[in-house]
């Protein structure tokens, strides 16, 4: 049973699970452990956590489950570290928004008879902004909470147990569980969410170019505008290691949307805009 849970990233989804695992009822310890001295004393200020560590791997050595809540190279990272230093009574899991790099080092480091196990995860759930202070204990509720390599939660260990019981928690923090391979997983959220925010911000960036120095632009623009230029808003520093990650799914959606709107662009005076319109709205009704 899980009953001491480190979180080493205390921003935005960190600290949301922090919150999360609180109003859900979790009465075991919470130590969190960010890069920035500041978030980890938000998230503890903000009862998401019960103390700050010092150090990661000491931090994550005194826990039975491991939440890495930090980008995805980080991940990686933290990941080499606390191979040697978790047993296998120990979990590691992760909320990275890409898996295929995380599911592979997590088949070369973990699972094994003598090793830490590692579910990989994904809450389909945030913010156009991150940091701690934007935390929010019903961000996970009605969001899917993606999970990959998931033969590996079944295997019998201590780890193994563990796995099922974070998952249950996942559940009892109001997401929806749904486990897929590592490769359809990076293909899907290349659509679903990368490309969203990709052509949220082409589209920011482009009428920064085109009228940036037209306060008039926005007051016309209204709710369509601001709706569809919400995600521009979202920092490099949150999207650099997706797009590292995973270029070869979020090119090809990307060149799949600049055909589609090339496709508008030639049918403007057609009945094919009809047709494209008559899509659309399927796919927003079904």
């Amino acid at each position: 049973m899980m009953e001491r849970v480190a979180i080493l990233g205390t921003g935005l989804l960190g600290t949301s699970v922090g919150l999360a695992l609180r109003a859900a009822g979790f009465q075991g310890s919470i130590v969190g452990w960010n890069r920035s001295r500041g978030q980890g004393e938000t998230a503890l200020s903000m009862g998401a956590i019960d103390s700050i560590g010092a150090d990661p791997i000491a931090t994550a050595k005194a826990s039975q489950v491991v939440l890495l809540a930090v980008p995805i190279f980080a991940t990686l990272d933290l990941m080499e570290q606390l191979t040697p230093a978790l047993g296998p009574e120990q979990l590691v899991t992760d909320v990275g928004s890409t898996k295929s790099q995380i599911t592979e080092s997590a088949g070369r480091l973990f699972n094994t008879i003598d090793r830490a196990g590692f579910l990989p995860g994904h809450p389909m759930a945030g913010k156009e902004r991150g940091g701690a202070e934007l935390a929010d204990a019903s961000l996970f509720r009605g969001a899917v909470w993606l999970f990959t390599d998931f033969p590996a939660w079944q295997r019998s260990s201590e780890s193994s147990a563990l796995a099922k019981n974070w998952r249950e928690w996942v559940l009892a923090m109001g997401a929806r569980i749904l486990d897929l391979g590592p490769q359809r997983h990076d293909e899907l959220v290349a659509w679903v969410s990368h490309l969203p925010q990709f052509t949220a911000t082409a589209l920011s960036a482009l009428l920064e170019n085109e009228g940036g120095e037209a306060p008039e632009l926005k007051e016309v623009g209204g709710r369509a505008l601001r709706e569809m230029t919400r995600l521009g808003a979202s920092p490099f520093s949150m999207w650099r290691d997706i797009a590292h990650s995973n270029t070869e799914a979020i090119a090809a959606a990307l060149e799949a949307l600049e055909q589609r709107l090339a496709h508008i662009r030639e049918n403007l005076r057609t009945p094919e805009l009809r047709d494209e319109f008559e899509k659309a709205n399927r796919f927003r009704r079904e």
